[in-house]
């Protein structure tokens, strides 16, 4: 799902567009003692890249980079940093290590390198590799961009494929191309003759006179790559079905037709008179109550870390999260012809979610009160590439209520009190091709931490001979959008990776289950001497292994899903926790057990999946996710049956939704959102937000351009 041209003249523009390597040294690298989750700087992946060619553990060339990220020190080493050996934020930081965790391919094979980063007194940076594993089993790493860029680069002088073209009455000149992973569908690499190679598929459309060349594809043509070797192995012209046509699929301003009549939404801005409510130190963001570190990943883009919050009542500072970001996007279309049957994306493990944000809008992606963090990552050749605005902070008024009563009972007056819900946005957009993501992590005073993923973008559509839906007779795997034009039913999967300490490290996972119940009348069993005849009440159950620590938001039946510190408890003797709040997108895949793709991604048959915590287990669908076979999975992790009652554990919760297309999402999809929340229960003693001030009275004039006349 990755957009290329094949045309050799627009490659440079392209690469320099999106690989722009940077001269400037972030904020984070000006510091002599970087934070110890901090992503690694401009200057650190250059001494690392240098470390690895000059390493004699791999003589093999040509190297690729495909993967360059932090490996982060020891979680109890990290903790005793953020909070001091006592819990404390006086006791002195240690320094810890810089490290890199490098994949890389040589040979045709994958090597695993692990590198060590100094820095010296006088601001040079150097590194040494420490350790070098060649990857034996299943799967290989990221596909990188620029062997995406050469890939595309190759139908154009592959004469098949250019007489597949002429065919169909299609200038090559508006023809662009796109790589697509070839999943797993038993034995190894991706069929046509290519097992255990390191393979992928491309496909072609048409763009001409619109930008929104996903809505015409050149169906029945598939061709074969071996990224490795650089060269077509495979190529097929099946079945040859209309290009669909141009008109009324362009979506860029201009194209779309005239404004919408009458009333016209008015627009806004967000203006802070005092400035920002929110202070950034290098990549921690102090805001309200919250206190926690962003970090950058080029696999799962935005990583929050340390996330605490401020117990006023207390008078002290109180951990919730260690450290959460999206581990997977499990993307699986629902047609089994063989231009379709394959295309079961995993985002991160195959393209990179950090890879694929691009530069955030400011005004319209973000609002204008937003700041930003950048986020660099390594080239294919390990060189440090710039990566402008991928997240933005900002304060968000929308118009919520925090809380609010109006007490009507005394004769003599009104009460009313409200308080205004502002909360803190952090914001990334990836753009893997058609979709765009939109994943917010919303932070509220409440301590409650909103977690939404927003769809929109370009649906993935095949050309058919279809123009009225009454033609169809057999099932279309799809919804008919435009003439010759299917949208092919289609799920989306997002998982989170949540390592979460509430108040601690020793967590228990707790199902207070709903439980309904006649009353009997007898007091001695709960029932009371009434005409009430039903009610329901809590059956409270504790996970002892990874076997109890799942669950089915939808099958399983009403439940509270608590995460909660057994060692600590409120006045009332309460433990303290966190309970999980599903708001939509709720979906579970529907898929057989033993269909490929489902046993590559079988975690989405639940939402819910607790384990204990394990710094190797990171990736749901394992380290090697393109072409992996489920066996370094999320799945296969927790069938060891580990305990987590009273342990570290780690909250796995996937967002999922069932698409089926409709005409409103064509030519490109309206905003669709879902998500969870992370609220308090029993964390705090009271409403932590009970003292926060009544807005004060203002006029529309204050709000400065407001009153100016549109």
């Amino acid at each position: 799902m990755v957009q290329m041209s094949h045309r050799a003249a627009m490659l440079p523009l392209l690469l320099a567009a999106v690989l722009s390597v940077t001269a400037a040294a972030s904020a984070a690298s000006s510091r002599s003692n970087p934070h110890p989750l901090d992503p690694l700087t401009p200057e650190e992946i250059t001494a690392v890249r240098d470390a690895v060619l000059a390493s004699p553990l791999v003589p093999a060339r040509p190297l690729t980079f495909h993967y360059v990220g932090l490996d982060e020190p020891d979680k109890p080493d990290v903790l005793a940093y953020a909070y001091g050996g006592g819990g404390g934020s006086s006791s002195p930081r240690p320094l810890l290590p810089r490290r890199a965790l490098v994949i890389a391919r040589a040979g045709e094979q994958s090597h695993e390198l692990r590198v060590d980063i100094a820095s010296s007194s006088n601001g040079t940076t150097s590194a040494t590799v420490l350790s070098h594993a060649i990857h034996r089993g299943a799967g290989f790493p990221i596909l990188t961009l620029e062997e995406q860029f050469a890939a595309v680069a190759l139908p154009p002088a592959y004469p098949p494929f250019v007489d597949s073209v002429r065919r169909r009455g299609v200038d090559m000149d508006d023809v662009l191309c796109a790589v697509f992973p070839v999943g797993w569908f038993g034995g190894g690499g991706g069929g046509d003759g290519t097992a255990n190679k390191r393979v992928a598929k491309m496909l072609c459309f048409v763009a001409g006179p619109t930008a929104n060349f996903y809505a015409r594809p050149i169906e029945g043509v598939t061709m074969v790559v071996d990224l490795d070797a650089m060269a077509i192995v495979g190529y097929r012209d099946r079945v040859t079905y209309p290009v669909p046509k141009a008109e009324g699929t362009d979506y860029r301003a201009g194209k779309t037709g005239p404004p919408l009549a009458g009333l016209q939404p008015a627009p806004g801005v967000a203006v802070q008179p005092e400035g920002r409510g929110f202070h950034i130190d290098g990549h921690v963001v102090r805001w309200a109550n919250w206190e926690f570190h962003v970090g950058f990943d080029m696999r799962a883009g935005t990583v929050i870390s340390l996330a605490s919050v401020d117990d006023a009542d207390a008078g002290t500072r109180r951990r919730v999260m260690y450290r959460g970001f999206v581990s997977e996007v499990f993307v699986p279309y629902m047609d089994p012809v063989e231009e379709w049957y394959y295309r079961t994306f995993l985002d991160a493990g195959e393209y990179g979610l950090g890879l694929w944000a691009f530069p955030l809008q400011p005004g319209a992606d973000c609002p204008a009160n937003a700041a930003y963090f950048d986020g660099s990552y390594a080239g294919q050749d390990g060189k440090p590439v710039s990566g402008e605005n991928r997240i933005c902070v900002f304060e968000r008024y929308a118009g919520d209520v925090a809380w609010r009563h109006t007490e009507a009972g005394f004769p003599d007056r009104l009460i009313t009190e409200v308080r205004p819900d502002v909360t803190l946005v952090v914001r990334m957009v990836v753009s893997p091709g058609n979709y765009d993501y939109i994943l917010d992590w919303e932070f509220k005073t409440s301590g409650s931490i909103k977690f939404v993923v927003s769809l929109t973008g370009l649906l993935e559509v095949k050309g058919t001979s279809y123009t009225h839906a009454d033609e169809i007779t057999a099932d279309p795997h799809g919804s008919l959008v435009s003439e010759n034009t299917l949208a092919i039913y289609h799920d989306h999967y997002v998982t989170y990776h949540l390592d979460l300490d509430i108040d601690g490290t020793n967590n228990s996972f707790v199902k207070n289950i709903i439980t309904a119940r006649r009353n009997t009348g007898d007091p001695a069993t709960g029932g009371a001497d009434t005409p009430r005849r039903s009610y329901w009440t809590v059956r409270r159950e504790v996970a002892e292994t990874e076997s109890d620590g799942q669950a089915d938001v939808n099958a399983d039946g009403p439940a509270d899903l608590l995460f909660v510190n057994p060692g600590k408890k409120t006045r009332m003797g309460h433990e303290v926790g966190y309970r999980l709040i599903p708001s939509g997108a709720t979906a579970a895949s529907v898929l057989a057990d033993d269909d490929y793709p489902q046993r590559r991604a079988s975690y989405t048959k639940k939402q819910v999946w607790v384990t204990p915590y394990s710094k190797a287990e990171k990736w749901a669908s394992g380290l090697y996710a393109d072409q992996s076979t489920g066996g370094d999975s999320l799945t296969a992790w927790r069938r060891r049956n580990r305990g987590i009652r009273d342990e570290d554990i780690v909250l796995w919760y996937t967002l999922g939704l069932h698409h089926i297309p409709y005409q409103e999402d064509f030519p490109v999809m309206p905003t669709l959102s879902g998500g969870f929340e992370l609220r308090p229960s029993n964390f705090f003693e009271r409403n932590p937000i009970l003292r926060i001030r009544p807005p004060r009275p203002h006029s529309a004039s204050a709000n400065c351009s407001c009153d100016a006349t549109w």
